[in-house]
């Protein structure tokens, strides 16, 4: 199976990744959210994080990311467009600790999407329409990819995760899946 890059997206190759183990085949779909700083939409500094070039300096709220090594498959900005960081079949570094069904570290068998925005604000309709094509494309490449296997950040780290959040609409999403 081939498994890497989602057509007709934006490529942009994170140094923040490395191999899944031996046998190890995504069957995970991770939902997380993302700004920088937290409720601004614009700029490129989720681009600068996931790519290890963020000047800490260009903000006070940055202080706490100095020197983290973060990534996700993909990022979904506000107008729908997406973004991907890193082939599916690699392992991102999105989940940190983080436990699904009784297997932990989630990176190893998931794959990590981030939405632009935050925990406590509604998403746009076209990231909806984004995120569901995309699901339905890994669906089709990864038959386990159930619906029981899409999960938040808050659902495999509890009490350290918020993301997606309250914001998120899950039943509007999953009848976009059906």
């Amino acid at each position: 199976m081939q498994l890497n890059w989602y057509p007709g997206v934006q490529k942009r190759r994170s140094p923040h990744y490395n191999e899944r183990p031996s046998g190890c085949t995504p069957s995970l779909l991770v939902v997380h959210c993302i700004s920088l700083p937290a409720g601004e939409y614009s700029g490129n500094y989720i681009d600068d994080l996931f790519m290890g070039t963020l000047d800490c300096q260009a903000h006070s709220s940055f202080d706490s990311l100095r020197g983290v090594r973060v990534s996700a498959h993909c990022l979904i900005r506000r107008d729908g467009t997406i973004v991907q960081y890193v082939p599916f079949d690699k392992r991102a570094w999105h989940a940190g600790v983080s436990e699904f069904a009784g297997q932990d570290n989630c990176n190893d068998f998931s794959i990590g999407v981030e939405l632009e925005g935050t925990d406590t604000t509604s998403y746009t309709e076209i990231q909806y329409q984004a995120l569901a094509q995309l699901t339905l494309w890994l669906q089709q490449q990864l038959p386990s990819l159930t619906e029981e296997r899409i999960v938040g950040h808050s659902d495999i780290a509890p009490g350290r995760k918020y993301d997606p959040g309250v914001g998120f609409d899950w039943d509007k999403y999953f009848a976009l899946i059906r």
